[in-house]
């Protein structure tokens, strides 16, 4: 990209492809506004671009990446929709330097496409500095290391819960599911497991008394080894479920608890697949706009146990987390902010209508 000499160049973003619609370059609609179209085409990228994003890809989703599938795919998607943005601003004018060869001028790029993201795409926040974040493993791959650009400003909140209403929802769904699938869902719902530990479980980690029993993850994130008490519900499905299983295909030959219908163990993109089916099913929302990913059960049991009262270090060890992540679940939601807002006074006596 040739430079720009306007003194005003680095505050001034690019212009957008099309700043009639807020769907940026490259990004597919969420599965909650296409219901009926999935597999809807991105936008196509550059031919020199296409090899990049192509290499980013085979790298971020190579085996062993402490990245579990949701945080692969999502990261996947927000660099497209950099490439593609790139692509667009480089043929709408100059831009001074390479951003993906140049440390200046990845700076500059990072620092417009963050303005795009607020003012062209209108994206919030949190979504926007989730983008600059894809950004910066991009270009850490690419060995630029990442881009000096300050992150939208946020209020703290709690993570993405399900309501009352919506687990209820989901739980019914679940119960109709197949009981592999079920097993997964309660899995992730009751025991708070990461898709990457409920898809790693094997037999041997499920522990049954007449009464009680327990989980032994063994391979949680950055290799924190916890045991997760059952709650009854679950208990009684693994139950059902181990039986069911030793008929299953491949059930002598791998330890894996959740198999495949080749008698492998199930991949972590597989059981995504069916958490987001039920969630279709229950009607739940879901994608980037919505509320539903395999993370929103974890944090639903994150937020259930910190809102009855359950000591906040207890939450981080059934979770695996540090006590500074889990002290998350106690921030307030919008739906408390809501409330605030509507228990203040208003102009009625108690006696007006």
């Amino acid at each position: 990209m040739a430079s720009d000499t306007s003194p005003s160049a680095e505050s001034r973003p690019p212009r957008a492809a099309s700043d009639t619609s807020r769907r940026l370059p490259g990004e597919t609609p969420s599965p909650s506004r296409r219901r009926g179209r999935r597999g809807a085409r991105p936008t196509p990228l550059p031919a020199d671009l296409r090899s990049i994003f192509a290499e980013y890809e085979r790298d971020v989703a190579k085996p062993g990446s402490p990245l579990d599938a949701d945080t692969v795919r999502a990261y996947a998607s927000r660099v497209r929709q950099y490439l593609a943005w790139l692509a667009a601003a480089s043929a709408d004018g100059p831009a001074g330097g390479d951003p993906l060869a140049d440390p200046g001028a990845r700076d500059m790029a990072a620092r417009h496409y963050r303005a795009h993201l607020e003012t062209v795409a209108r994206r919030k926040p949190a979504t926007v500095n989730a983008h600059l974040t894809a950004v910066d493993d991009f270009y850490r791959r690419r060995g630029l290391g990442p881009a000096a650009t300050e992150r939208a400003d946020r209020s703290p909140a709690a993570p993405r819960a399900l309501d009352e209403r919506d687990q209820i929802r989901l739980l019914r769904e679940a119960d109709r599911a197949a009981l592999r699938d079920k097993a997964i869902a309660f899995t992730a719902f009751y025991a708070g497991t990461r898709i990457s530990e409920t898809t790693g479980l094997d037999t041997g980690d499920v522990h049954l008394t007449a009464r009680e029993g327990h989980l032994d993850v063994c391979y949680g994130k950055n290799g924190r080894y916890r045991e997760i008490p059952l709650h009854p519900k679950l208990r009684t499905v693994l139950e059902e479920w181990l039986r069911e299983r030793s008929t299953w295909k491949g059930a002598d030959a791998t330890p894996a608890l959740f198999l495949n219908r080749r008698g492998g163990r199930l991949s972590a993109r597989s059981a995504y697949t069916v958490l987001r089916t039920i969630a279709d099913a229950a009607g739940l929302p879901l994608g980037r706009d919505g509320l539903f990913t395999s993370h929103v059960l974890r944090h639903t049991a994150g937020t259930t146990m910190t809102r009855q009262g359950t000591d906040i270090v207890i939450v981080a060890e059934l979770l695996g987390q540090s006590v500074e992540t889990a002290r998350r679940y106690s921030l307030p939601t919008r739906e408390d902010r809501q409330k605030a807002i509507e228990r203040l006074t208003n102009d009625q006596s108690p006696h007006q209508s």
